[in-house]
Order: structure tokens, then C-alpha cells, then sequence
């Protein structure tokens, strides 16, 4: 072993490492990995810079793009729509739509994105069933996951293998190789999942409305205990707060108050003005605010000129054109997580303020603005209903995790969806004819959908996930480098030596779990980069064709089943499941070892050695 593989594979473990910590971005640490393969010489600063020019970036930033189109079409939500009129009563038709429709819409777009638009669906007809949602969000969970390995362009692993097979001078995959692998797993994972839901039976979970369909705003202020402590205060004209900026009188110090909104006179009604910095209170301005202390009302309105009068909970029915309210929880991998509501600044940023705050089913009571962001928090907010589409459409830190029934009455309608699919069905037609190469037809699809107006610059920025990008960008150096230095024979040695006597079978299950292992502490994204090449140079030292081994990396790279830190997909159900670390072990290595099994079987047969 030279000395220069040492350095690469000390790098690499070091890597790891900071991955397994997450006290560094995992995009930071991909440009730390450049810096430092080029520093040292062992790369040149072409081979180190050579996945900004990767089709395959270009084509994965695309995609999340049109991805976006979906959601800001309707197209995703209509989906979910039609899932909850076709389960009716039954749990088991529930789950039977529910995997095959999130896997028909992860194939086009990011799994995480779909988990996080069909939570809020099954809570809601859960509770309708009268079941519990811990039976429900493992399947959707592993359907996202499995949506992976339906379409070449489904998540960035197939995106990443197939760039490497070209890399290598070989032909890469078609559009739909590895759908029949996926659509044999998905039958398998619906029976599995009818079967294992009765181990997840537990009571725990996020609970949607009495109706059983999305809870109307009076019950969003029931189920956080706001009553009795919404206020609305009246300025009288003696007040020494008219003229000043709201943000300077320091009401959640001072007195524990939460501005919601202002009610104010304009031409001949009064309408909600959103709170915002150094907005100036004038006579006759009616505050709406939140306080959990009624005796610090009393002592403010008395200091400040105001007379109270306590919210009745229709006051915002009557006002759904104006102010609504939203449930959402912090992604996975927010930086948010673990910051309090100040630091964030969060209604300086978003126009909306956190009412309420339940954590593991228990609603937060007090003030909230010193509160730490854990993951699995569900805030309740309050705002502008276009602020709250705005956070729907463009956070990446937050998920929408429920909207009120009222919402209906003003959402604007969505039109452009027949565009959208036209769109995206031309895009695939293009990348399955090979009439372009697949990263232009996907900027294609992107053109289209700006035309057709289904997604705008800003939005199209906003939902390409860069650190993804990035990350891919800086582990592909990593391929390289262990190419360079022996480090990809050396593994291909060993898997030979361990493996090798065993038949080309056991040696594809050998690589299916090595895949699956280290996947369980880095990215399934990093883990392709790093496997792809090993696969291809195991196939040329058994003289085999290179795809069987390709794709087995593949398979294994989304079958991250096994914990709920595998995937963001799974964490995201961790909270409204009510899910232990264990219920995903119970689970998700049996299932992890059916995909091997099923791969095993079938890769071989759809791809000849």
C-alpha cells in the first residue's frame, strides 16, 4: 500500500467521520475534500473541479426544478386528493394506493419532497379510519425510498452509477432499466408492509383533525390551547405606542406578547396588516396577539393606552380571506434545528409568528421565543395565507405539515397542471428516445415548464437542493483519487479474496451489502460515488460485463430501510409515526434483505454476466 493511498484513504475516513458527527454540512465538507486532494498534489485541479462539469449535476439540478413544477402546478396535491377518495374506510386500500402513487411521483421527482406532501394526506385519513398513523408512515417512508429505483432519473445514486458506467467509456442505462427491479419491489413492499403493520400498531404519532380531514382553524386552536389566550387590543387615542415601530417596544421581553397581526381601517372596512419590522401603530389600530399570561395583558394594555378584548376562535373563520394558520416542522437536515425562534428571526424572515409549539404530542406552554427548533416539532403559525404558500413553495429549512380546511376558500386555483404534464411527459419521451442526451432534455423540460408559467426564476432557484449538488461535486474527487492511487483494486481484492469462490452471485450480494453498510453513515448519494467505480473494476477483474455489478450498487444504494437516520426520508416520519430507532431496525433489515434477495435473484437475469 503506497503512501499516497494511505493519504487518501485517511482522508476519506476523516471524511466519514465529520459526516457521522454532523457537526460540519456535509457541503462543506465535499469543498474541504477538494481543497485538500488538490492541495496535496494528488489530483490535479481539473480532476478535483471535474464534477462541476458532470452532466449528471446538471441533469439532478433539472430534475429537482421540475420536480418543483409538479408541486406548484397541483399536480403533486391532486394526487393525494384522489388517494384519499379512493381509500375510503379501509386501511388496507389506503396503503395498497398509497405506496404505488408516492413511487409514481417519486420517479420524477425528490422523494423527500413527496414524503414531506403526502404526511399531512395520511395523517388526515388516518383519522378519519381511526387508525393509528404509526401503521402508516413506515410504508410511506419505504415507498419514497423505493421510488428510487423505479427511473434513471428517480434520486442522484442512479444518476451518479450511470455517470460512472459513461466514464468508463461503456453505454450508460436506460431511462426505465431498473424499473422492472423497482415495480418487483414494490409489490413485494405493499404485501410486506400489509404484514408488518400490524408491529407498528403503537398509539404514538402527530394526530390530525376530528373530521378526519384537515382540521378548520377553530380546531388548529382547540388542539394548541390557544383559547383565552388570544387578545385583541384596541389603541385609544392617548396611547403613547401610535407612531411607534412595533418591533421597538419589546412586547415578548416586557410582557410575554406575540403580535399576530394588526387590524386596521383602510377606505370603508378593516382589514389584517401582517406584522413586520418597524411597522408604526396608528390610532384606532386593533393589536391581534398571543399571550399566556392574562395579568401581563392587563399591565400592558394599562402602561400602554390599549383596551382588551378577548379573540373568540371564529374571529379568524370570519377572516379567512385575510389570516389563516399552518402546522409545519423542520426538515431533517435544517441548520434551523436547534436554534431558538429569535436567533432565527424567524417573523422578520417569513412574515409569520409561531403561536404554539407541540413536541411528542405535548403542546409547549409559556413563552416561546428562547425555545430551541428540535426535529419533529410541530409549530403552529399564523399569518397572511400568502406567506404561508411562500414558506409552502420556497423553504428548505420548513414542511407545510398541515393546512386548515379554510384554505380552500382562498387558494387560488391552479391551471397550469395539463402544462406541467405536458412538460414533464416530453421530457421523458426525449431521454427514453435518446433523441437528446439526457441532462438537455431535462433542461429542456425546465424551458418548458417556465413557459408554460408553471414555475418562475425565483422558485426554479429555490428548489434546486445545492448542497446535495455540492456534495456530489465533492465526492467524486474521491472516485477518482482511489482510482489513481490502487485504492479501487485493493477492494476489488479484497471482495474477490472473501468473496470471490462463491459464484458471481454471492459476489453481488457481497457488494449489495457493503453498499447498504456504509450507506448507513454517509449519504446514499456518497456511497454511489464511492461504489460505482469499485462495481466496474470488480466486473473487469472477473472478466464479467460491468452492468449486473452496477446496478446491484444501484439497488442498494436507496434501500436504506434500516435506521431512521438512513434517509431524510425516513426522518421525516420519525415525529408524525411516533416512531423508536428500534421500530425502524424491527423492520427495515428484514426488507433490506428481501431487495438483496430480489436482487440477486433479478439483476442477473435482466443484465447477463
Amino acid at each position: 500500500m503506497s503512501a499516497e493511498l494511505i493519504w487518501v484513504l485517511a482522508l476519506l475516513g476523516f471524511t466519514v467521520v465529520l459526516f457521522v458527527s454532523d457537526r460540519v454540512r456535509m457541503d462543506v465538507i465535499a469543498l474541504l475534500a477538494i481543497v485538500a486532494l488538490a492541495a496535496s498534489g494528488t489530483l490535479s485541479v481539473e480532476e478535483a473541479l471535474a464534477g462541476f462539469s458532470d452532466p449528471s449535476v446538471v441533469l439532478i439540478a433539472a430534475m429537482f426544478v421540475i420536480g418543483e413544477g409538479l408541486v406548484r402546478s397541483g399536480i403533486a396535491h391532486r394526487l393525494g386528493g384522489l388517494l384519499v377518495r379512493g381509500a375510503g374506510q379501509s386501511e388496507t386500500r389506503l396503503l395498497i394506493l398509497l405506496m404505488p402513487c408516492v413511487v409514481l411521483l417519486g420517479a420524477v421527482m425528490s422523494s423527500t419532497g413527496v414524503v414531506a406532501i403526502f404526511v399531512p394526506v395520511v395523517l388526515s385519513v388516518a383519522a378519519r379510519i381511526k387508525t393509528a398513523p404509526s401503521r402508516l408512515m413506515m410504508p410511506l417512508s419505504f415507498a419514497g425510498l423505493i421510488s428510487g429505483m423505479t427511473t434513471l432519473v428517480a434520486t442522484a445514486p442512479n444518476l451518479v452509477v450511470n455517470s460512472e458506467l459513461q466514464r468508463a467509456g461503456l453505454d450508460g442505462f436506460g431511462f426505465f432499466s431498473i424499473t422492472p427491479l423497482g415495480v418487483v419491489v414494490l409489490l413485494v413492499g405493499v404485501g410486506y408492509m400489509l404484514v408488518a403493520r400490524r408491529w407498528l400498531a403503537g398509539d404514538g404519532g402527530l394526530v390530525a383533525g376530528p373530521l378526519g380531514n384537515r382540521s378548520t382553524l377553530n380546531q388548529l386552536i382547540q388542539r394548541y390551547r390557544l383559547s383565552g389566550r388570544a387578545w385583541r387590543l384596541r389603541l385609544r387615542s392617548d396611547s403613547p405606542m401610535i407612531g411607534r415601530p412595533l418591533d421597538t417596544l419589546a412586547l415578548r421581553e416586557r410582557f410575554g406578547i406575540n403580535a399576530i397581526g394588526i387590524e386596521r381601517k383602510r377606505r370603508l372596512r378593516r382589514v389584517i396588516v401582517a406584522v413586520f419590522p418597524g411597522l408604526e401603530l396608528r390610532e384606532r389600530d386593533t393589536l391581534l396577539v398571543d399571550a399566556a399570561d392574562e395579568d401581563h395583558v392587563r399591565a400592558f394594555c394599562t402602561e400602554c393606552g390599549l383596551e382588551p378584548r378577548i379573540l373568540r376562535g371564529d374571529y379568524f373563520s370570519d377572516r379567512v380571506e385575510e389570516i389563516g394558520m399552518a402546522e409545519i416542522t423542520p426538515l431533517p437536515d435544517s441548520e434551523k434545528l436547534g436554534r431558538s425562534l429569535r436567533e432565527l428571526a424567524f417573523r422578520s424572515t417569513t412574515g409569520l409568528s409561531v403561536v404554539s409549539i407541540q413536541r411528542n404530542g405535548e403542546v409547549l406552554v409559556g413563552s416561546l421565543i428562547d425555545e430551541p427548533i428540535r426535529n419533529g416539532d410541530v409549530l403552529l403559525v399564523a399569518g397572511e395565507w400568502r406567506r404561508i404558500s411562500r414558506l409552502q413553495r420556497d423553504s428548505r429549512d420548513f414542511v407545510v405539515f398541515g393546512l386548515p380546511a379554510e384554505i380552500d376558500d382562498v387558494a387560488p386555483s391552479r391551471r397550469k397542471a395539463p402544462l406541467a404534464l405536458l412538460s414533464l411527459a416530453l421530457t421523458i419521451a426525449l431521454m427514453v428516445s435518446n433523441a437528446v442526451p439526457n441532462a438537455i432534455a431535462a433542461l429542456i423540460g425546465c424551458l418548458l415548464m417556465a413557459a408554460s408559467r408553471c414555475i418562475d426564476a425565483q422558485s426554479a432557484y429555490r428548489s434546486i437542493h445545492w448542497p446535495s449538488l455540492i456534495l456530489i461535486v465533492g465526492m467524486m474527487p474521491f472516485a477518482i483519487a482511489l482510482q489513481k492511487t490502487g485504492g479501487v483494486a485493493l477492494m476489488v481484492e479484497l471482495l474477490v479474496e472473501t468473496v470471490g469462490g462463491l459464484g458471481p452471485r454471492t459476489i453481488l450480494a457481497g457488494l449489495f451489502a457493503l453498499t447498504a453498510v456504509i450507506g448507513l453513515f454517509i449519504s446514499n448519494t456518497a456511497t454511489a460515488v464511492l461504489m460505482a467505480p469499485i462495481a466496474i473494476a470488480l466486473a473487469e477483474r472477473l472478466d464479467a460485463s460491468p452492468y449486473p455489478f452496477a446496478m446491484i450498487v444501484t439497488l442498494a444504494a436507496s434501500a436504506a430501510f434500516m435506521t431512521p437516520v438512513s434517509s431524510p426520508v425516513n426522518t421525516l416520519v420519525v415525529a408524525p409515526g411516533g416512531y423508536r430507532f428500534v421500530d425502524f431496525v424491527k423492520i427495515g433489515v428484514p426488507f433490506t434483505l428481501i431487495v438483496m434477495a430480489i436482487g440477486v435473484a433479478l439483476v442477473p437475469w435482466l443484465f447477463p454476466f
